[in-house]
């Protein structure tokens, strides 16, 4: 590896939007996120729930006009 051509690699604070931070090794000194593994839905166990029904119905709203 030469010397002069990277960047400059040590401990990073990784701040989230709930509250949490953690460190690891990065080229930033800090990253701020909106979510992670404390507060994402497939670690807690607490599901959102998505109104998929009527995103379809307004998907096919918009475009029978095309269907036709």
């Amino acid at each position: 590896m030469k010397a002069t051509i990277h960047p400059p690699y040590a401990e990073t604070v990784i701040k989230c939007a709930c509250g949490n931070n953690f460190q690891v090794g990065s080229t930033k000194p800090e990253i701020h996120i909106e979510i992670c593994s404390k507060c994402h839905p497939f670690f807690t166990g607490k599901q959102k729930l998505v109104d998929t029904a009527g995103r379809i119905e307004r998907f096919r709203k918009k475009y029978e006009k095309f269907q036709k």
